[in-house]
């Protein structure tokens, strides 16, 4: 069997607050992405998603504290000092497709310079025309227009900075794209052709995608596999057609997040989600879910891709 792309294990993340006070943002994350592969990692926000992906790319502030493994290929991530992490892993190993990605550009500057200061410092020995042209191959690569590349941020549509963010992600040819709420603020049309152009360049170079969202319907067009994130834990590891089909999810949580769309039950869950500073011992889940029990005082394993003690049966969800 061909080795993951990105193999994590344990990963946990915790902010160290004034008075000794602990954040628990990230806890025991394990899940793998193979090359050619999406995995989607959807929760509402607030549950660690970011703080995840912040874990990979070493861009966690000063008081934050990780534990676990985080293998991209032969290097952990999670050991890596700032060097390697700038030289070695952003761009060439990872491309990053940012949340609201015109935040991310710098206002001043063309969407060509943008491409070609990336180009340069990714591939420091090719001359300028080199790097030019390596620029507009991968503003062509992620569908952005030649005729735009002389555009400031300001003068681009929410999709055609989307376009530029995947550009910039591209230019390195890194084998793990992580897309990080890359529909937020688009319309349903940007939305799908997002994701279908996404799906496009992970089929295209056998690219692994973790893509994160709290975009369900944006998950269920491009993902090949489903973890769902509650409170820091993912409780929920699924094959996509079975997870968003007839089989459903098995977490109560999960069944929850499907009910509460506007296309299905429209029902929502009760409750809110604990502090991530005073997290339940057992079940970050029991107080909003139907099903607890007094065995969800303790916190269930993760069995068979899906950590409750009273699951979802596909039976249940039919009927």
């Amino acid at each position: 069997m061909t080795a993951p792309v990105l193999s994590v294990r344990g990963l946990s993340v915790r902010f160290l607050m004034p008075r000794g006070r602990r954040i628990a943002a990230v806890t025991d994350a394990h899940f793998d992405v193979a090359a050619g592969e999406c995995l989607a990692l959807i929760g509402e926000s607030g549950c660690g998603k970011s703080v995840l992906a912040s874990a990979l790319l070493g861009l966690l502030p000063a008081n934050a504290q990780t534990a676990g493994e985080a293998r991209l290929g032969d290097l952990d991530l999670l050991s890596a000092d700032e060097h390697t992490l700038a030289r070695t892993v952003r761009g060439r190993m990872i491309g990053l497709i940012p949340q609201s990605p015109a935040a991310h550009l710098t206002p001043v500057r063309t969407i060509r310079s943008h491409l070609e200061e990336t180009v340069a410092a990714l591939t420091p020995t090719r001359g300028r025309t080199a790097v030019r042209t390596t620029a507009e191959a991968a503003a062509e690569r992620a569908a952005y227009p030649a005729t735009h590349l002389d555009r400031h941020p300001h003068e681009l549509s929410g999709g055609l900075a989307q376009r530029a963010a995947t550009a910039l992600a591209l230019v390195g040819d890194a084998p793990l794209l992580l897309a990080d709420e890359p529909t937020n603020g688009l319309d349903r049309d940007l939305v799908n052709h997002t994701v279908d152009e996404l799906r496009r360049h992970v089929d295209a170079a056998d690219r692994a995608l973790l893509m994160i969202t709290h975009d369900l319907a944006a998950a269920e067009h491009i993902a090949d596999r489903i973890a769902v994130m509650y409170a820091g834990r993912i409780v929920e590891l699924a094959d996509a057609n079975a997870f968003f089909g007839t089989a459903g999810p098995r977490h109560p949580y999960s069944h929850g997040l499907l009910q509460a769309l506007p296309d299905r039950a429209f029902t929502p869950i009760p409750g809110m989600p604990p502090e991530l500073g005073d997290l339940p011992a057992g079940c970050t889940f029991a107080a909003r879910c139907d099903r607890s029990t007094a065995d969800c005082a303790t916190l269930p394993p993760m069995t068979d891709g899906v950590a409750c003690h009273h699951p979802h049966v596909p039976e249940d969800i039919r009927a």
